[in-house]
């Protein structure tokens, strides 16, 4: 059997009008022509480095054994005391190796993955494309890294060694059992309008709410009642659920509707669930 082909994951904010996804792949496989890339997603809200790191934690369970490319970058270009730069950074556990900006979009993957080993500056590797552009890092720099790093090339030979603890990190919120209930906060929404939480169900079981179970969600001073439900057909149209969404995570729906614009509310808003 031939050796299997090394693999790139990328994800990004790019869009697919255009033709910025297409010229990374391109890069890549002027670099390592036997690389397979993976698309996850480019539909990242534009600019939203925590949606992306949000969606890229998620899919860690699913990923292969592969260099994993994210691209989400709204400081594209800056310098100076303001500036980000660009990196690649090694996991603790499972030797995982990331691609892209130091502006947090990374972090929580590293997070799950027992922190930071080795961090590298890649922002003038040799590998980088020239010119490089000043608004375009995702061809010019962290496409031809991705690819030189799945040909083979040790991370130390691509950038300048980084002191980990100066690694950007993101402030994301995290479910609070309180008195009154679990507090829960929207992490983002999806393209349906479902909004993605940052609890389990093992925590609405500490409520003693099971599957099929009624409960409340108040939300700035609205009540709501709320199922829930393991698939939305099990509320009537119009209905709200709190259900396991695919990566295993929390979310508010509403049968062939949408929670984010019954509820007006947006990423970082706080919910509060109660057994009814």
């Amino acid at each position: 059997m031939s050796e299997l082909p090394p693999l790139i994951t990328f994800l990004s904010d790019y869009g697919l009008g255009n033709e910025f996804v297409g010229v990374c792949h391109a890069v890549i496989a002027r670099r390592c022509p036997r690389a397979r890339v993976i698309d996850l997603t480019h539909e990242i809200p534009r600019h939203d480095v925590h949606t992306g790191a949000i969606v890229l934690r998620g899919t860690l369970p699913y990923l292969p054994e592969a260099i994993i490319l994210a691209v989400v970058d709204p400081g594209v270009g800056t310098t100076g005391a303001r500036g980000r730069r660009a990196i690649a950074v090694r996991t603790v556990e499972q030797d995982r190796v990331l691609v892209g900006p130091d502006n947090g979009i990374l972090m929580p993957v590293c997070e799950r993955l027992g922190g930071v080993a080795q961090a590298v500056d890649v922002g003038r590797s040799d590998e980088r494309l020239q010119p490089v552009s000043h608004t375009f890092h995702g061809r010019d720099i962290f496409a031809p890294v991705a690819a030189a790093l799945a040909d083979g090339v040790p991370l130390t030979e691509l950038g300048e060694k980084l002191a980990v603890e100066g690694l950007r990190r993101l402030n994301i919120p995290v479910a609070v059992m309180r008195e009154e209930g679990l507090e829960l906060h929207v992490l983002h929404r999806d393209t349906f309008g479902n909004l993605i939480l940052d609890g389990e169900t093992g925590q609405l079981a500490e409520l003693g709410i099971e599957l099929g179970g009624e409960l409340w969600v108040t939300q700035a001073g609205r009540r709501y009642e709320v199922t829930f439900a393991r698939t939305f057909a099990d509320v009537p149209p119009g209905g709200l659920l709190l259900y396991e969404d695919g990566l295993g995570m929390l979310a508010l729906a509403v049968n062939r509707g949408s929670a984010a614009e019954l509820l007006d509310i947006g990423r970082d808003g706080e919910l509060l669930v109660a057994r009814r």
